[in-house]
């Protein structure tokens, strides 16, 4: 499978192509719409979720409520198109040229680094594209990768370990449903309720400061059979990819899976996984400190990948920056923001981590209908489970 996003933050509408779904899968719409409810939502969003009420539209690949196995064409409406058509339009107009140009780059923005690149002097044609906006059409994807997955037996959960200074305690005693419901139940998507209400108290601070927050969010895949991905190339390791995906969200910088950057201080007796045998299981391991994975493929364990999200880089006590014309010191401009996006990004990370292992499904079982898919992976799990 693979999938192309288009569109601007402030354009007419986001764009996605998805190729390689198997055909008479059940395409359940509600649920990918749900997916988009979910990240825009949490607590610390600006004024821009009260305006976007995000829904896909069908444009191709679907019909009569199953995929036909030509491409996807999903389509993503901005509704605040309306206020912008002047300045974003495609079509040249001398009078809107300098309309709202941008020659002010802001800190920790792709801003600069963009209009250096593609020599443009508006840097409005750098950040529109940049935008977090794009992460709707990425959380689409997974959405449809999501309805792959759970045909095949395979779940997925996501939630927020810390924001700011405030860290969640964990609960792996929980199964992944009771996580998935207090996770949703949370306004911050927190198992953790006395950290829940310490975590809206520091967004509530920072936001009065002008300042933004971020955070570390775990992914949890359940269900996933051994195998996905490869130890034979670098670039067919199943962690790799995901490590990738994760870091490919918009303010992430670090990824780490199992125990991750604690297993430096560990000595080597208790970081691996003993492995065990019954006859109800076959092979399985008695801890999963290495998150699901030896060897760039999955062992049968769930898969656990958490993510840093660095605070927002738009604040509303703005940094310093230079104007590329003048070439003076001025202070950032302000976009329109979030105080803090880390429960909408524990969204994001779900999906973009659903599409990965979706991939490494139909990599690993390939399969031009959903029915050949489901029974493939059945029998592979009876013949591992007997081997």
């Amino acid at each position: 499978m693979r999938y192309l996003t288009a569109g601007e933050s402030h354009g007419p509408q986001l764009t996605l192509i998805i190729e390689g779904v198997p055909s008479h899968l059940e395409f359940d719409q509600k649920l990918i719409n749900l997916q988009l409810a979910r990240r825009q939502k949490g607590y610390g969003r600006g004024r821009r979720m009260q305006i976007e009420q995000d829904q896909i539209q069908v444009m191709s690949g679907v019909r009569f409520g199953k995929t036909t196995g030509a491409p996807i064409a999903l389509i993503i409406e901005n509704k605040d198109w309306t206020h912008w058509k002047k300045i974003m339009t495609a079509e040249p107009d001398p009078e809107q040229v300098d309309a709202r140009r941008i020659s002010r780059p802001r800190p920790g923005h792709a801003d600069l680094n963009g209009a250096l690149k593609y020599d443009l002097r508006d840097m409005r044609d750098v950040l529109e594209r940049s935008s977090a906006r794009e992460t709707a059409a990425r959380v689409a994807v997974g959405g449809v990768a999501r309805l792959i997955l759970l045909a095949c037996g395979i779940d997925i959960m996501g939630h927020v370990l810390q924001i700011g200074g405030v860290k969640a305690s964990r609960s792996l005693d929980l199964g992944l449903k009771e996580m998935q419901d207090r996770s949703e139940a949370s306004p911050v998507r927190c198992l953790d309720e006395q950290a829940t209400t310490q975590m809206m108290a520091e967004i509530d601070r920072a936001k009065k400061e002008g300042d933004s927050l971020g955070g570390i969010v775990e992914v949890i895949v359940d269900g996933v059979p051994v195998g996905l991905g490869s130890h034979v190339q670098w670039d067919r390791k199943l962690d790799a990819k995901i490590a990738q995906a994760m870091v490919s969200i918009n303010a992430f910088k670090g990824v780490e899976f199992g125990i991750g950057f604690e297993a430096a201080s560990r000595p080597g007796s208790e970081v691996h996984d003993e492995i065990l045998w019954s006859q109800e299981k076959g092979f399985f391991r008695a801890t999963n400190r290495l998150g699901g994975f030896e060897g760039g493929m999955s062992t049968g364990e769930p898969i656990v990948v958490r993510g840093v999200m660095k605070p927002i880089p738009t604040l509303y006590k703005p940094l310093n920056s230079v104007d590329i014309d003048s070439k003076e010191p001025f202070a950032a401009s302000i976009e329109r923001s979030d105080s803090c996006a880390v429960p909408a990004a524990s969204v994001v990370a779900e999906n973009v981590v659903a599409w990965e292992v979706a991939q490494a499904l139909l990599e690993k079982f390939p399969a031009d209908t959903i029915e050949e898919l489901v029974d493939q992976v059945h029998r592979y799990r009876e013949r591992v489970r007997m081997f």
